[in-house]
Protein backbone atom coordinates (compact mmCIF):
# COMPACT_ATOMS: atom_id res chain seq x y z
CA UNK A 1 0.00 0.00 0.00
CA UNK A 2 1.01 3.80 -0.51
CA UNK A 3 2.17 5.79 2.18
CA UNK A 4 0.54 9.60 2.91
CA UNK A 5 3.54 11.17 0.95
CA UNK A 6 2.85 9.09 -2.42
CA UNK A 7 -0.69 10.23 -2.13
CA UNK A 8 0.52 13.41 -2.20
CA UNK A 9 2.84 13.62 -4.96
CA UNK A 10 0.23 11.64 -6.99
CA UNK A 11 -2.72 14.12 -6.36
CA UNK A 12 0.17 16.96 -7.19
CA UNK A 13 1.26 15.29 -10.70
CA UNK A 14 -2.29 15.22 -11.48
CA UNK A 15 -3.03 18.97 -10.95
CA UNK A 16 0.20 19.77 -12.37
CA UNK A 17 -0.77 17.98 -15.62
CA UNK A 18 -4.41 19.80 -15.66
CA UNK A 19 -2.51 22.93 -15.22
CA UNK A 20 -0.25 21.85 -18.33
CA UNK A 21 -3.52 21.10 -20.24
CA UNK A 22 -5.25 24.39 -19.85
CA UNK A 23 -2.88 26.62 -20.70
CA UNK A 24 -2.08 24.84 -24.11
CA UNK A 25 -5.77 24.88 -24.73
CA UNK A 26 -5.87 28.31 -24.55
CA UNK A 27 -2.33 29.32 -26.01
CA UNK A 28 -3.34 27.08 -29.17
CA UNK A 29 -6.70 28.60 -29.44
CA UNK A 30 -5.00 31.78 -29.97
CA UNK A 31 -3.36 29.83 -32.21
CA UNK A 32 -5.34 28.52 -34.38
CA UNK A 33 -7.83 31.14 -34.46
CA UNK A 34 -5.23 33.32 -36.25
CA UNK A 35 -3.72 31.22 -38.42
CA UNK A 36 -6.99 28.74 -39.24
CA UNK A 37 -4.62 25.28 -39.46
CA UNK A 38 -6.30 22.28 -39.01
CA UNK A 39 -3.43 20.47 -37.93
CA UNK A 40 -3.42 23.01 -34.53
CA UNK A 41 -6.98 22.95 -34.33
CA UNK A 42 -7.02 18.81 -34.57
CA UNK A 43 -3.87 19.38 -31.43
CA UNK A 44 -6.20 21.72 -29.42
CA UNK A 45 -8.72 19.66 -29.74
CA UNK A 46 -6.32 16.94 -28.71
CA UNK A 47 -5.19 19.31 -25.63
CA UNK A 48 -9.08 19.79 -24.73
CA UNK A 49 -9.45 16.23 -23.94
CA UNK A 50 -6.00 16.07 -22.78
CA UNK A 51 -7.88 18.54 -20.06
CA UNK A 52 -10.87 17.03 -19.63
CA UNK A 53 -9.26 13.43 -19.24
CA UNK A 54 -6.40 14.61 -16.36
CA UNK A 55 -9.68 16.75 -14.87
CA UNK A 56 -11.70 13.20 -14.78
CA UNK A 57 -8.24 11.46 -13.68
CA UNK A 58 -7.82 13.84 -10.50
CA UNK A 59 -11.43 13.33 -9.33
CA UNK A 60 -11.02 8.93 -10.02
CA UNK A 61 -7.50 9.66 -7.93
CA UNK A 62 -9.17 11.62 -5.23
CA UNK A 63 -11.29 8.86 -4.73
CA UNK A 64 -9.48 5.71 -5.56
CA UNK A 65 -7.20 6.69 -3.01
CA UNK A 66 -9.33 6.75 -0.45
CA UNK A 67 -8.69 4.14 2.33
CA UNK A 68 -10.93 0.62 2.68
CA UNK A 69 -14.64 1.71 4.41
CA UNK A 70 -17.15 -0.64 6.11
CA UNK A 71 -19.26 0.00 2.92
CA UNK A 72 -16.10 -1.02 0.65
CA UNK A 73 -13.84 -3.06 2.66
CA UNK A 74 -11.85 -3.98 -0.55
CA UNK A 75 -11.21 0.02 -1.14
CA UNK A 76 -12.20 2.51 -3.86
CA UNK A 77 -9.98 1.65 -6.52
CA UNK A 78 -12.57 0.78 -9.54
CA UNK A 79 -13.71 4.30 -9.47
CA UNK A 80 -10.64 4.87 -12.06
CA UNK A 81 -12.32 2.32 -14.31
CA UNK A 82 -15.26 3.57 -14.27
CA UNK A 83 -13.77 7.17 -15.01
CA UNK A 84 -11.93 5.70 -17.54
CA UNK A 85 -14.76 3.88 -19.52
CA UNK A 86 -16.92 7.80 -19.59
CA UNK A 87 -13.90 9.24 -20.78
CA UNK A 88 -13.20 6.20 -24.12
CA UNK A 89 -16.73 7.09 -24.89
CA UNK A 90 -16.30 10.87 -24.84
CA UNK A 91 -12.95 10.52 -26.75
CA UNK A 92 -14.30 8.31 -29.30
CA UNK A 93 -16.72 10.72 -30.31
CA UNK A 94 -14.35 13.81 -30.39
CA UNK A 95 -12.76 11.83 -32.65
CA UNK A 96 -15.45 11.06 -35.07
CA UNK A 97 -16.01 14.69 -34.99
CA UNK A 98 -12.12 15.82 -36.00
CA UNK A 99 -12.44 13.50 -38.91
CA UNK A 100 -15.66 14.91 -40.17
CA UNK A 101 -13.61 18.10 -40.12
CA UNK A 102 -10.93 16.66 -42.01
CA UNK A 103 -13.41 15.59 -44.71
CA UNK A 104 -14.48 18.69 -44.69
CA UNK A 105 -11.18 20.80 -45.22
CA UNK A 106 -10.53 18.27 -48.11
CA UNK A 107 -13.62 19.19 -49.89
CA UNK A 108 -13.21 23.18 -48.95
CA UNK A 109 -9.41 23.56 -48.67
CA UNK A 110 -8.47 26.75 -46.48
CA UNK A 111 -5.33 28.53 -46.60
CA UNK A 112 -2.96 28.94 -43.59
CA UNK A 113 -1.34 32.29 -42.63
CA UNK A 114 2.29 31.43 -40.95
CA UNK A 115 2.35 33.22 -38.22
CA UNK A 116 6.19 33.27 -35.65
CA UNK A 117 3.96 33.53 -32.53
CA UNK A 118 2.07 30.39 -33.47
CA UNK A 119 5.93 28.71 -34.02
CA UNK A 120 6.42 30.39 -30.74
CA UNK A 121 2.88 28.96 -28.72
CA UNK A 122 3.81 25.62 -30.03
CA UNK A 123 7.28 25.52 -29.48
CA UNK A 124 6.19 26.65 -25.80
CA UNK A 125 3.65 23.76 -26.01
CA UNK A 126 6.29 20.79 -26.71
CA UNK A 127 8.68 22.21 -23.88
CA UNK A 128 5.85 22.27 -21.25
CA UNK A 129 4.84 18.68 -22.24
CA UNK A 130 7.99 17.61 -21.79
CA UNK A 131 8.57 18.80 -18.36
CA UNK A 132 5.26 17.36 -17.32
CA UNK A 133 6.69 13.98 -18.88
CA UNK A 134 9.69 14.44 -16.99
CA UNK A 135 7.75 14.75 -13.71
CA UNK A 136 5.53 11.91 -14.47
CA UNK A 137 8.19 9.59 -15.04
CA UNK A 138 9.79 10.50 -11.42
CA UNK A 139 5.93 9.90 -10.08
CA UNK A 140 5.55 6.55 -11.60
CA UNK A 141 9.33 5.59 -10.66
CA UNK A 142 8.45 6.11 -6.85
CA UNK A 143 4.67 5.32 -6.88
CA UNK A 144 4.14 2.43 -9.50
CA UNK A 145 0.71 4.83 -9.95
CA UNK A 146 -0.68 2.87 -12.85
CA UNK A 147 -3.22 6.47 -13.60
CA UNK A 148 -0.32 8.36 -14.05
CA UNK A 149 1.50 5.87 -16.20
CA UNK A 150 -1.52 5.87 -18.17
CA UNK A 151 -2.00 9.33 -18.04
CA UNK A 152 1.98 9.85 -19.24
CA UNK A 153 1.90 7.63 -21.88
CA UNK A 154 -1.12 9.97 -22.80
CA UNK A 155 0.98 13.03 -22.72
CA UNK A 156 3.89 11.27 -24.80
CA UNK A 157 2.05 10.89 -27.49
CA UNK A 158 0.94 14.18 -27.20
CA UNK A 159 4.68 15.38 -27.46
CA UNK A 160 5.16 14.00 -30.85
CA UNK A 161 1.80 15.07 -31.54
CA UNK A 162 2.90 18.96 -31.47
CA UNK A 163 6.34 18.61 -32.61
CA UNK A 164 4.63 16.41 -35.68
CA UNK A 165 2.30 19.89 -35.90
CA UNK A 166 4.78 22.15 -36.27
CA UNK A 167 6.46 20.45 -38.34
CA UNK A 168 2.90 20.29 -40.33
CA UNK A 169 2.31 24.25 -39.71
CA UNK A 170 5.38 25.14 -41.38
CA UNK A 171 5.59 22.98 -43.95
CA UNK A 172 1.73 24.29 -44.91
CA UNK A 173 1.78 27.68 -44.87
CA UNK A 174 5.72 28.58 -45.48
CA UNK A 175 5.92 26.53 -48.63
CA UNK A 176 2.19 26.72 -49.49
CA UNK A 177 1.85 23.00 -48.94
CA UNK A 178 -1.81 22.39 -47.36
CA UNK A 179 -1.65 18.36 -47.77
CA UNK A 180 0.19 18.02 -44.65
CA UNK A 181 -1.59 19.89 -42.58
CA UNK A 182 -4.64 17.81 -43.65
CA UNK A 183 -3.16 15.10 -43.34
CA UNK A 184 -1.51 15.22 -39.87
CA UNK A 185 -5.45 16.94 -38.46
CA UNK A 186 -6.52 13.15 -39.68
CA UNK A 187 -3.32 11.07 -38.00
CA UNK A 188 -4.41 12.92 -34.72
CA UNK A 189 -8.17 12.21 -34.82
CA UNK A 190 -6.87 8.35 -35.67
CA UNK A 191 -4.36 8.38 -32.70
CA UNK A 192 -7.58 9.96 -30.77
CA UNK A 193 -9.78 6.79 -31.45
CA UNK A 194 -7.09 4.09 -31.14
CA UNK A 195 -6.66 5.93 -27.67
CA UNK A 196 -9.91 5.38 -26.61
CA UNK A 197 -10.47 1.76 -27.04
CA UNK A 198 -7.20 1.34 -25.31
CA UNK A 199 -8.91 2.58 -22.37
CA UNK A 200 -11.58 1.39 -22.49
CA UNK A 201 -10.63 -1.89 -22.84
CA UNK A 202 -8.14 -1.65 -19.59
CA UNK A 203 -11.15 0.22 -17.35
CA UNK A 204 -13.33 -2.85 -18.38
CA UNK A 205 -10.50 -5.45 -17.52
CA UNK A 206 -10.41 -3.68 -14.28
CA UNK A 207 -14.17 -3.60 -13.49
CA UNK A 208 -14.51 -7.46 -14.91
CA UNK A 209 -11.74 -8.48 -12.44
CA UNK A 210 -9.43 -9.90 -15.20
CA UNK A 211 -6.37 -12.01 -14.18
CA UNK A 212 -3.46 -10.23 -13.36
CA UNK A 213 -1.07 -10.87 -16.34
CA UNK A 214 0.51 -14.45 -17.20
CA UNK A 215 4.21 -14.02 -16.32
CA UNK A 216 2.69 -12.82 -12.65
CA UNK A 217 0.99 -15.34 -11.81
CA UNK A 218 3.90 -17.42 -12.86
CA UNK A 219 5.67 -15.71 -10.48
CA UNK A 220 3.88 -16.07 -7.74
CA UNK A 221 3.54 -19.31 -8.26
CA UNK A 222 6.81 -19.74 -8.43
CA UNK A 223 7.71 -18.03 -5.02
CA UNK A 224 4.53 -19.73 -3.30
CA UNK A 225 6.50 -23.53 -4.46
CA UNK A 226 9.89 -21.87 -3.43
CA UNK A 227 8.97 -22.28 0.33
CA UNK A 228 10.21 -25.88 1.23
CA UNK A 229 7.56 -27.41 3.43
CA UNK A 230 5.31 -25.80 0.14
CA UNK A 231 3.58 -29.18 -1.78
CA UNK A 232 1.96 -27.32 -3.87
CA UNK A 233 -0.81 -24.43 -5.01
CA UNK A 234 -3.95 -24.47 -6.42
CA UNK A 235 -7.15 -22.24 -6.84
CA UNK A 236 -4.74 -18.86 -7.57
CA UNK A 237 -7.19 -16.42 -8.48
CA UNK A 238 -5.95 -12.38 -8.99
CA UNK A 239 -7.70 -9.34 -9.72
CA UNK A 240 -6.95 -5.70 -9.39
CA UNK A 241 -8.01 -2.36 -8.63
CA UNK A 242 -7.16 1.27 -8.80
CA UNK A 243 -3.43 0.78 -6.83
CA UNK A 244 -3.97 -2.21 -5.76
CA UNK A 245 -3.72 -5.75 -6.60
CA UNK A 246 -5.49 -8.75 -4.70
CA UNK A 247 -4.07 -12.02 -4.56
CA UNK A 248 -5.75 -15.23 -3.09
CA UNK A 249 -4.63 -19.10 -3.13
CA UNK A 250 -4.92 -22.20 -1.34
CA UNK A 251 -1.29 -23.88 0.00
CA UNK A 252 -0.84 -27.63 0.01
CA UNK A 253 1.06 -28.38 3.64
CA UNK A 254 1.69 -31.36 5.43
CA UNK A 255 -1.12 -32.68 7.48
CA UNK A 256 0.82 -33.52 10.32
CA UNK A 257 1.42 -29.33 11.08
CA UNK A 258 -0.40 -28.18 13.99
CA UNK A 259 -2.03 -25.30 13.09
CA UNK A 260 0.43 -22.77 14.73
CA UNK A 261 3.42 -23.99 12.20
CA UNK A 262 0.52 -24.15 8.95
CA UNK A 263 -0.07 -20.18 9.61
CA UNK A 264 3.35 -19.31 9.95
CA UNK A 265 4.80 -20.96 6.57
CA UNK A 266 1.53 -19.13 5.01
CA UNK A 267 2.67 -15.77 6.41
CA UNK A 268 5.92 -16.36 5.61
CA UNK A 269 4.92 -16.89 1.50
CA UNK A 270 2.69 -13.91 2.05
CA UNK A 271 5.64 -11.88 2.63
CA UNK A 272 7.67 -13.31 0.38
CA UNK A 273 5.16 -12.22 -2.34
CA UNK A 274 4.53 -8.68 -0.82
CA UNK A 275 8.47 -8.28 -1.37
CA UNK A 276 7.94 -8.40 -5.08
CA UNK A 277 4.32 -7.34 -5.25
CA UNK A 278 4.10 -4.71 -2.62
CA UNK A 279 0.98 -3.49 -3.71
CA UNK A 280 -0.99 -6.60 -3.32
CA UNK A 281 -2.89 -7.80 -0.57
CA UNK A 282 -2.83 -11.64 -0.44
CA UNK A 283 -5.13 -13.96 1.55
CA UNK A 284 -4.05 -17.48 1.73
CA UNK A 285 -5.97 -20.64 2.42
CA UNK A 286 -3.71 -24.30 4.24
CA UNK A 287 -4.98 -27.08 3.24
CA UNK A 288 -3.62 -30.53 4.53
CA UNK A 289 -2.25 -32.88 1.87
CA UNK A 290 -0.53 -36.59 2.87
Amino acid sequence: MQTRSDQSIIKLITCSALAVASLLVIGKAFVWYITSSLSIKASLFDSLLDACASLINFVAIYHALRPADADHKFGHGKAEALASLGQSIFIALSAGWLLKEVIERINAPQPITFSLLAVAVMVGAVLLTLLLIVGQQYVIKRTGSLAVEADSLHYQTDLLTNIGVLASFFLSSYFSVSFFDTTVGAIIAIYILHSSWQIAKKGFDILMDRELPKDVLEKITEIAKSHAQVKGIHDLRTRSSGQNEFIQMHLDLDKNLTLQAAHEIADEVAFEINRVFPKAEVIIHQDPVN
